[in-house]
Formats: C-alpha cells, structure tokens, sequence
C-alpha cells in the first residue's frame, strides 16, 4: 500500500530543496480539488509542523522530522488513527537536473494518491521553471505588499512568490499580526503604508456576482473605484514610487461584443460592468502620472475548483447536470489560475509591462466547448442546456447578461508580443490539472 512517486525537474538540487523550505510551499501543492485547506505551515523541515484543515472539523498536523538537506526530510501524521509517514528525497541527475522522490507509507491505496501526487509534481516543475525564468529579469528578492491577499488569486500569488525568494507583506483591514502584515484602512489609508515596499498588487473588492440591485452595484463600484485611486495617491507619493499592479476585468469590453477579436486596443462598452473597469484603471492615474509603472491586468474567467465560476459548475458537471448556457455560442475568455499568477509576476518584474494587459489563456473557447470539455473531463454527460431565464431568476436580467450570459473573445496580445509562456494554453490542459484528471 502507499505510493512512491518519482520525476525529474530541472533545476539544481539546492534549489528544490529551498523551494520546500520557504512559505507557501505547502499552499503550492495542495490539490485545489480536494476539501482541505492549510491552515499553518511548518517553521522549518527539522522539527515544524503543519496543519491542514480537513472536514468535519478534522486537523491533519504533519510533524517534520528527518530532515539532511539538500537531500532528505519527512512529515508524519499525528493526532488521526491513520498511519501516515512521508519521506520527500532528492538526488542531483547532473548540476541542473534534480530528481524528487515522495515515499509514503500508508494503507491509503497507491490509485487513490497518484492523482494528487502527479499534480504536486507538475506544480513544482511549473513553478521552478517560471521562478527561474522570470527571475532573469529582475535578480534581486522584491518587497511586495499585496490587498485581497487571502482570496482565490491573492492565495496563489502569494505562495508564488515567497516559494521564489520574495517577501509579501499583506494589506490586511483588522489589526495586523506579525512583521509580514500592515493594517490597510481603504478609506483612509495611512501614510507609512508603502514604506519599504518595491511594488504593490492590489486586488481587493467586493465579488460581483450576485444579483445587480442597486445595493449591490454600488458596493462593487465604491469597493473598487475610490480605494484604488487613494492607494494610486500613496505610490505617487512615495520617493521610491513602486509598481503599482492593479487587478481590471474584461468586462470593459462590454458583455456581447459577438465574434470581434478583442486586443488591449479594443473600444469599452457602455454596460455597468465597462463603466466600473472603466473608472477602475482611470483609479490609477495618479501614480502613472508620477511616473511609476502601473499595470491593469484585465482578467478573464479564472479556473480553479477553489472559486469562481468552476467552483459553481463542477458539482453540476459531476453529477451529469451540467450544459450550455443559452445558445452556447458566446465566447469564454478564461485563464488558469497558475497561469495567472505568473502574469502578476511578470508585471511586478518584466519592465516591459505597462497600462492594460489581458490576462486571459491564448485560446478563448464558446460556451458550448466549454461545457462539452468539462463534461469530457469530468467522465460526464452534458445533455442539460440551461435556458436563458435561469441566470435571469438568479442574478436578474442585467446580472444574467453581464456575467452568466457574456460573451467576449479576448485576446492576450501585449503578453504574446513578450514571449509569455503559458503553462496551458488549452482549456482542456488546464481543467485536467485544476481537477486532477491528468492522463497517465
């Protein structure tokens, strides 16, 4: 019983070990599909420990131990009547290549982890190879304050980059806890708030989904609009005048521009949602005009069972629920959520970005492929087609058509024109990875 899971990524040995040693580690190879969320990471590989938050109120603590670095250390379960002992090894294949190895020992059968290993596997492949490209051009460790730094996006980002060398210190609204976090007032934030700080990742504001009554529009235009502009003001300020990376939406290009190929150079539109993004990157024209680097990353329609709209969709898909939306025929722009946090850190780090880029995949889909490959994916049937006054009963017949019913072909353009690579640029790559479908 249990698993031994063995590859070969390429970096040197010494990094792959620092790789494991640094936060975010753990939150870097945690499976997105299954029902576990890390809720501390271990200090150190020697003696920390880890906990991970599983349902029913369960506590998976791995205590480290046997650690020999760079090329051995262990985690065992402790506290659940289940054994549990993992042993992660690493053995330099030449100075650029290393091999990892997970031994587990457990009476968990082998078929029931190669599904999450494998994903844990590619995710360090992935990560050390953007790491290590992108750190090209820009060497040095950066200081990154990030707001929304415990949602979907901020999550992933986060690890990304303290995984890579980097410090993150979070913008959090409650008292601050510890040296990597700064209370943020939106309103009124305080004057020292981006001090020491190289560059600023700003994502917060209030989901848009839901239905658009007048309440709720507000709050997503207020949460946006204004805190943005006066985190601008503070950059502008500053004598060292950090990047500024501000999340956008493409939204602004209006919720039907039909089979139009949309590029950075695409007209808004003249819906709620155009005219909000529309106020949001203009938000950001204070530092701009003080001559810092900004960036407004248009995102797409972001994919991870841990939020958003697959998080919604795949419970329906698995139980053979799932179709198309309407006729089917609107375009889905979407963009992994890997893929999009190394956007973010090409922004922070790549000179050569500036003012709007459409962070979405290169190969924008219909809604009807979309549902056919998810259900392809999922082993499922897709013979429910949802008619368009279901999203009118739940979001309301604004709401339904600028989000559920929405069809924009977006194009990331400025990325191509930089040769970013994507890790998959096909919907089909990317939900396997994001659910743990991966063939062989």
């Amino acid at each position: 019983m249990g698993i031994t899971y063995s590859s070969v990524v390429d970096a040197p040995i010494d990094d792959v070990f620092a790789w494991h040693e640094r936060p975010g580690a753990l939150a870097r190879l945690a499976p997105p599909w299954q029902p576990v969320r890390v809720a501390a990471e271990a200090d150190n590989l020697r003696d920390g420990r880890a906990v991970l938050l599983l349902p029913g109120r369960l506590r998976w603590v791995a205590q480290h131990r046997d650690c020999t670095p760079p090329r051995e250390f262990t985690d065992e379960l402790v506290g659940l009547p289940l054994r549990w002992r993992h042993r992660h090894e690493f053995s330099a294949e030449g100075p650029e290549r290393t091999r990892v190895t997970d031994r587990v020992d457990t009476p968990v059968p082998a078929a029931a982890l190669r599904g999450m290993f494998g994903y844990r596997h590619v995710q360090l492949a992935d990560d050390l190879a953007v790491q290590r490209e992108l750190g090209r051009l820009h060497p040095a460790p950066l200081t990154v304050a990030v707001t929304g730094a415990s949602g979907l996006v901020g999550t992933a980002l986060c690890a990304l980059l303290t995984t890579g060398g980097h410090r993150v210190i979070r913008l959090v609204r409650r008292d601050a806890q510890g040296p990597d976090e700064r209370r943020w007032d939106p309103e009124t934030p305080a004057a020292d708030l981006l001090d020491g700080v190289d560059a600023l990742v700003h994502l917060a504001g209030v989901s848009i989904a839901g239905r658009f009554t007048a309440k709720h529009k507000r709050a997503v235009r207020e949460s946006r609009v204004g805190p943005t502009r006066r985190l601008a003001e503070l950059v502008a300020a500053a004598p060292h005048r950090p990047v500024m990376v501000a999340a956008s939406a493409i939204g602004c290009y209006g919720a039907d521009r039909g089979d139009e190929r949309l590029d950075e150079q695409a007209a808004f539109g003249d819906d709620f949602l155009a005219g909000v993004v529309a106020d949001w990157e203009a938000a950001t024209a204070p530092a701009a005009a003080a001559g810092a680097r900004v960036v407004n990353l248009r995102t797409g329609i972001v994919q991870s069972p841990r939020g958003g709209s697959l998080q919604l969709l795949r419970p329906l898909f698995s139980l053979g629920l799932g179709g198309r939306l309407g006729s089917g025929r609107q375009w889905t722009s979407w963009i992994d959520l890997d893929d999009l946090a190394d956007i973010y850190l090409r922004a922070l780090v790549d000179e050569r970005m500036s003012g709007p880029i459409n962070a979405v995949a290169p190969e924008p889909v219909r809604n009807r492929d979309y549902t056919t490959t998810l259900a392809r994916v999922l082993r499922r049937p897709a013979l429910l087609p949802v008619p368009p006054f279901g999203p009118r009963l739940l979001l309301g017949g604004e709401g339904a058509r600028e989000l559920a019913l929405a069809g924009q072909r977006v194009e990331p353009t400025r990325l191509a024109a930089v040769g970013h690579r994507f890790r998959r640029p096909t919907l089909e790559a990317c939900l396997r990875h994001q659910l743990g479908r991966l063939r062989g």
